[in-house]
């Protein structure tokens, strides 16, 4: 696993996963892994009251009842589709339910104005097919029919980026649970049908900012069951949050660097200072173009904890992080360096006067970053 840049939930975790396999004594549906208290806990994380020998840590940070809808549908005949703003956790919460059920979450399909309905159902081996004839060996199954073969979790990224012919052609597989492959002749003996195996479900994912994109059918979403995954707005929840993912961070680059709590606070209050004015502008032009969502947060923070680690002191400063929160933001030109420009003015240059700390090297280090890119 230190080869590779990024690796999958089951394999980040397969230890723990492994564990709680060999105490899981609950039943389980299907061809799950792990019975369905099992999957929350290892989303969710162990609490003291459920009495294990070892300490689960969370993997995503939300509401309980999210997770549980989301379990409940996957253990049904109906797909899952997670929708919400960017940045909201949708194709992590994806990931972690397919590895622990199936112990596969990268049986995926990446929705896009390019995506085809082979991507969904399956394509040929040109070379095979003209050296023996179409048949199941020529035939490249899509990770949808890999999933149900295996009876495993399929999953579906940002489905409505996806026409909705391509759409459409999962309509059929959510309902009846197979795919035709009329190549293959009409004849029951000839193997031209893909049956789904017990355990198989999609679960897809879908951005709220994209409706009117390539909408779905009123077909194809009562094939779903939707979970909406809301903006953390929790500034506990939040700040779980990036504690985490800064944690994993430094881990992962091996990184020694003192973050001090209070200039995560800095972050934290920025964001949510940002948020506000955006919710009360008038008019698009008055809104950062970012969605300013928990993993864009997170984003900043790597990027300064980076800056810091190759250039800096070793320490991460309220102007790097200034700094970065400018550079990340700053997607407009003149529009976002003028909407943040007013922040640090309005909001940042009173705060820093009152209340000291951070707030004077956050605000030079905003303003230098500012006049830079201007």
């Amino acid at each position: 696993m230190t080869d590779l840049l990024r690796a999958p939930a089951e394999l980040k975790y397969a230890e723990e996963l492994d564990w709680l396999e060999s105490i899981d004594d609950n039943p389980k549906p299907f061809s799950w892994r792990l019975s369905p208290k099992m999957v929350r806990l290892f989303v969710l994380g162990s609490e003291r009251a459920d009495g294990l020998d070892r300490e689960i840590a969370p993997k995503w940070f939300g509401d309980r009842s999210f997770v549980e809808r989301s379990i409940v549908t996957l253990a049904s005949d109906r797909g899952l589709l997670l929708i919400g703003d960017p940045g909201t956790g949708k194709s992590w919460l994806a990931e972690l339910l397919s590895a622990a059920i199936s112990r596969n979450s990268t049986l995926v399909v990446q929705g896009t104005a390019g995506t085809t309905e082979d991507h969904i159902k399956y394509s040929w081996n040109v070379s095979m097919v003209i050296a023996k004839g179409q048949s199941r060996e020529s035939m490249i199954p899509s990770p949808i029919m890999t999933a149900m073969e295996a009876g495993s979790i399929g999953r579906f990224e940002e489905l409505t980026r996806s026409t909705s012919d391509v759409q459409d052609a999962l309509i059929s597989i959510l309902s009846e649970k197979y795919i035709s492959v009329p190549e293959l002749g009409s004849d029951q003996d000839s193997d031209n049908i893909v049956f789904a195996k017990p355990g198989f479900s999609v679960i897809a994912t879908a951005n709220s900012r994209d409706r009117g994109v390539n909408d779905l059918s009123s077909a194809l979403k009562r094939r779903f069951n939707f979970v909406r995954i809301p903006v953390v707005t929790n500034k506990k929840s939040e700040a779980e949050i990036v504690r985490f993912r800064t944690e994993e961070l430094l881990r992962r680059h091996r990184i020694e660097l003192d973050v001090p709590p209070t200039l995560l606070d800095v972050l934290l209050r920025s964001f949510a200072d940002l948020r506000a004015s955006s919710a009360a502008a008038g008019s698009d032009d008055e809104k950062l173009e970012s969605a300013l969502s928990t993993a864009e947060q997170i984003g900043v923070l790597e990027d300064a904890v980076l800056h810091s680690d190759f250039f800096g002191e070793r320490a991460l400063t309220a102007h790097t992080l200034a700094s970065s929160l400018v550079g990340s933001l700053a997607r407009r030109a003149p529009e976002d360096l003028a909407i943040l420009n007013k922040y640090l003015h309005g909001v940042v240059e009173p705060r820093s006067k009152e209340e000291g700390g951070f707030w004077p090297e956050f605000l030079e280090g905003g303003r230098e970053a500012i006049a830079t890119l201007s």
